[in-house]
């Protein structure tokens, strides 16, 4: 890989987390972390992963849960952490779709071989780009991160296309806010993703005070409204 694989661990146990973190980080991974399903998948609308690694016994929605909604969506390989050690619990995470399973205690080295090993096997299965989306009179391309109105082009900012990039994944969905600020990079605030937004807009709406096609949803974020 030209790039070092990212990783995703995702474990309501914060230490064990951070330390995961922190390992794989010296191992040569890029790391990500999320305190449980819904964090990871805020995560996940915003970023591309090669690999996650999952605890199974989480609050809310459990690993295996998890694991088998997202593969309604992906195909990135998901290795799943335990405690429970018995063969049909392992039967059980591959039949929802896991690639590989560890049983908690391990040793941090087997944890990286095994991540090195799907990875050879399995190249992550990328989220493909969407096509391209269509609102009014103007047409937004994801993977080129470009803007044009009647065939001609409307200059973006850096953060401004990738804004509108992570809301075009996803058109008719609220995205939060919080997933903004991952996308743009750079640790923005929740003012810096307002201000990109209000700038956007200026671009994109007749009106800017009564947004037709960059709405705000209240109480989460920003949707995208494509024709």
């Amino acid at each position: 890989m030209g790039e070092r694989p990212h990783i995703l661990v995702v474990d309501d146990d914060r230490r064990l987390r951070e330390l995961l973190t922190r390992y794989l980080t010296e191992q040569g991974f890029r790391v990500s972390s999320g305190e449980d399903a819904a964090d990871a998948r805020v995560k996940l609308g915003s970023m591309t992963f090669d690999l996650l690694v999952v605890d199974i016994m989480m609050p809310g929605e459990d690993g295996l849960t998890f694991t088998e909604s997202l593969r309604h969506e992906s195909e990135v390989p998901i290795l799943l952490l335990t405690a429970m050690s018995e063969s049909e619990d392992r039967i059980r995470g591959l039949e929802r779709g896991a690639d590989d399973y560890l049983p908690k205690p391990f040793e941090p080295r087997e944890l990286v071989l095994r991540i090195n090993a799907i990875l050879r096997r399995r190249p992550a299965a990328r989220v493909a780009e969407p096509q391209a989306v269509s609102f009014g009179d103007f047409s937004f391309d994801p993977a080129r991160g470009e803007l044009s109105r009647y065939g001609e082009r409307v200059h973006l900012t850096t953060a401004e296309a990738l804004l509108l990039k992570t809301l075009a994944r996803r058109p008719g969905t609220p995205v939060s806010r919080d997933a903004l600020c991952i996308a743009s990079g750079a640790h923005p605030t929740m003012r810096t993703i307002d201000v990109q937004v209000t700038r956007l807009r200026r671009k994109i709406e007749s009106d800017p005070k009564y947004p037709r096609y960059l709405q705000t949803v209240r109480g989460t974020g920003y949707v995208l409204v494509a024709d």
